[in-house]
């Protein structure tokens, strides 16, 4: 076959163009160019930016291959960074990967595919897909990814292949990369967000969205005010470091009531939820007429927990079996053993008079 690869530099991407290239498709690699921040541009282990984009680059020579850098900086700006600073305003807590798989990695590369006459695009995402199409968790469930991709559509994964996906471990990933002479069979993973490298969203926020770090209250479910922040921009459900209230008990971040500019904390045992509503939701499977069982994550880093759900065709309601933190602006992905249903948009829970949320 003829298959664009997406290399973003990595080990990961790369491996993945090696293989192929093994295997005797004609492969054409393409690199995403997203962001460039100063010094960014310098480091190692993000993805698509300066030196991981002179990287793919130098994969792509030593395998032989054709190689595209396709200037996407507005459009990312427009349907990543800015929505990642509009969430924080809105007292949300984003994922900008799942939104940038959602529009720039997926569409577009499927359309440069399309344009390239290539069967299908290739990525090395930790995932599977089976024919159907079908969203499976990768066979590495510490590398497993198929959270961030739940919004990628079926038509778009009808024609997309993650040759990592069936991979017990990263080590044997990058065996392959040194069998194949991969030059970045060592490089590290990218570990902050990759438009933010020194990990400070803080400021990117407060010179995207200044509103989101307006001064405001520190209440509780009674509306009584026990402190000051500096920003709801700064918080986010769940939390429980960094509120400066002295108090018997230890506090948590329980809701964001960006509207009023205030902070609601509760104790810990406040913060877990009976109910939660996603909106935005994208199936991956014909959805259930009537209240379902299955399993959910409402966290990247979590495994998948046994709840009840419905579908009304226009939210997403999940009784969890016990309740569950669910930080509104994260993603709620439902699964059914392996394979991935559909997600949604954990949606805020509305913030009475008093301080209380509902």
């Amino acid at each position: 076959m003829r298959i664009l690869v997406a290399m973003s530099g990595g080990v990961d991407s790369s491996v993945v163009a090696a293989l192929l290239v093994e295997q005797g498709h004609q492969v054409v690699g393409a690199t995403l160019q997203l962001y460039d921040h100063g010094a960014a541009v310098q480091k190692k282990g993000a993805c698509c930016a300066g030196q991981d984009i002179r990287d793919a680059r130098d994969v792509a020579g030593r395998l032989g291959i054709a190689h595209y850098v396709l200037d996407r900086e507005a459009r990312f700006r427009a349907a990543v960074i800015e929505d990642f600073a509009d969430s924080y305003a809105r007292g949300e807590t984003p994922i900008p990967c799942i939104r940038c798989n959602q529009t720039v990695k997926f569409q577009d590369l499927s359309l440069l595919a399309e344009d390239l006459g290539c069967d299908m695009l290739a990525t090395g995402h930790y995932a599977r897909r089976l024919d159907g199409p079908e969203l499976h968790r990768a066979a590495d469930p510490v590398r497993d990814q198929s959270y961030f991709l739940a919004h990628t559509t079926r038509a778009q994964l009808a024609r997309v292949l993650f040759p990592l996906g069936g991979m017990a471990s990263k080590a044997e990933v990058r065996a392959h990369a040194l069998r194949l002479g991969v030059p970045v069979a060592e490089k590290p993973d990218s570990q902050d967000i990759c438009f933010v490298p020194e990990g400070r969203y803080d400021s990117l926020v407060a010179k995207l969205r200044p509103e989101a770090m307006e001064p405001g209250e520190i209440v509780d479910a009674e509306g009584r005010v026990l402190g000051r922040h500096a920003g709801i921009g700064r918080y986010t459900v769940g939390q429980g470091r960094g509120l400066g209230i002295a108090a018997p008990e230890r506090l948590f971040v329980t809701a964001l009531d960006a509207g009023r500019r205030r902070v609601v904390v509760g104790p810990r045992a406040a913060v877990p939820v009976e109910t939660i509503t996603a909106r935005e939701v994208n199936w991956l499977a014909e959805p259930p007429a009537g209240p379902f069982r299955c399993q959910a994550k409402l966290r990247g880093r979590e495994q998948p927990q046994p709840v009840s759900a419905e579908w009304d065709g226009a939210a997403l309601r999940i009784t969890p079996d016990a309740p569950a933190v669910a930080a509104p602006g994260q993603a709620a992905v439902l699964y059914e053993g392996e394979r991935v249903l559909g997600a949604g948009f954990i949606a805020a829970r509305r913030v009475d008079e008093a301080g209380a949320a509902a």
